[in-house]
């Protein structure tokens, strides 16, 4: 299996995209799938271990204020751009940040705080952004705010919430489970596909005079997933955390991302953490191999 997992991305979105029908039929799936991930990931949480920084304090204000700030720059010259490119920098750590951070000899430690942080805060605050810039907006703010709240805070809440209790009560029972988190990885992959054969079906109903659109909102993933690593790079050198930062708001939960997109603005807006799966993948890969070649 070790050997299979550096192509289940390019196979996972490959099959996605070729059997889109089937996929999408299973796309019911994709908030379970999410739930799991991070349910997994956090029954390895040690709460005692974990100590918040002030560069997680300046990556959450870059994560909120600047998605905000990308969205009213793009906005004028299309929304659908904007709201692609704007999910990009809102969506979460992702869940397999922390192996990556591992790979590069970061803080694995100062990450998986920050990616615990990264998603109650999007929890709180994507129902409220969503329900000012997203598909919603013909709804009164307040009722657009709860109905947008019902999933998106509880898919990411309650899996913490779970993994704390079953921690404080069956601590053995948590380990067990906690011993299975190399299974996000392939639950991952499923989603992935998953959501690969939505974006394929959204694309293929557009007209033409949109595919001008799908690849600017692919240019604009590409340049704020550049941007945010470097910025991110840049801060946590600041505090002697430069991989660390990188990660935390480089890599995001893409998976998350386009379920947020096709389900709370354009679906075509979906393209922007779509492709942000192949450019993080990309600089990913590359930094791994930088570090194995300077070993």
């Amino acid at each position: 299996m070790k050997k299979l997992k550096p192509y289940m991305m390019p196979t996972a979105i490959t099959v996605g995209a070729v059997f889109y029908k089937f996929f999408t039929l299973l796309s019911f799936l994709t908030p379970y799938l999410i739930f799991a991930m991070l349910f997994l990931t956090y029954c390895n949480l040690k709460l005692d271990r974990m100590r918040l920084s002030r560069l997680h304090l300046w990556m959450i204000l870059i994560q909120i204020f600047g998605s905000l700030a990308v969205f009213l720059i793009l906005s004028p010259i299309n929304v659908t751009l904007a709201q692609g490119v704007m999910i990009c920098v809102l969506a979460p750590t992702g869940t397999a940040a922390p192996v990556i951070t591992g790979m590069l000899k970061g803080n694995i430690a100062s990450l998986t705080t920050y990616s615990l942080v990264s998603n109650m805060v999007v929890a709180l605050a994507a129902p409220v952004i969503f329900s000012l810039v997203g598909s919603y907006q013909n709804l009164p703010f307040f009722e657009s705010f709860l109905a947008i709240s019902q999933r998106v805070f509880v898919l990411l809440f309650l899996p913490f919430a779970l993994a704390m209790v079953l921690q404080k009560f069956t601590p053995a029972i948590t380990i067990k489970i906690g011993s299975f988190s190399s299974l996000s990885f392939y639950l991952w992959s499923l989603a992935l596909g998953i959501v690969t054969g939505r974006t394929v079906i959204f694309i293929m109903q557009q007209n033409g005079t949109s595919h001008f659109i799908e690849v600017m909102v692919a240019v604009g993933a590409l340049i704020v997933c550049v941007g945010q690593f470097l910025v991110g790079r840049g801060l946590g050198k600041q505090y002697d955390d430069t991989v660390a930062g990188g990660q935390g708001l480089g890599q995001k939960n893409t998976i998350l991302a386009i379920w947020m997109a096709q389900m709370y603005l354009n679906p075509i807006a979906s393209i922007g953490p779509g492709a942000y799966v192949l450019w993080q993948n990309i600089i990913n890969s590359y930094q791994v191999w930088l570090k194995r070649k300077s070993l």
